[in-house]
């Protein structure tokens, strides 16, 4: 006779709707990331040249051109 318990376990909905505000929110940290880096050119980061001068090595090291 087969029995008619699943070995596998039930995905409840709390779980699924916190795994996707998970990748929401890291999907947009690293969108500003690649923002700030890549085209940025200083409009946000006039807190001081040290962070400025960290995004402008960051974009030699990802090859984005941007002199």
């Amino acid at each position: 006779m087969s029995s008619s318990t699943s070995s596998q376990p039930m995905v409840r909905p709390a779980d699924t709707t916190r795994l996707l505000w998970i990748v929401l929110a890291t999907v947009v940290a690293l969108s500003l990331l690649a923002y700030l880096v890549a085209f940025d050119q200083g409009a946000v980061s006039r807190s001081g040249m040290y962070l400025h001068e960290l995004m402008h090595d960051g974009r030699h090291l990802l090859g984005v051109p941007c002199h």
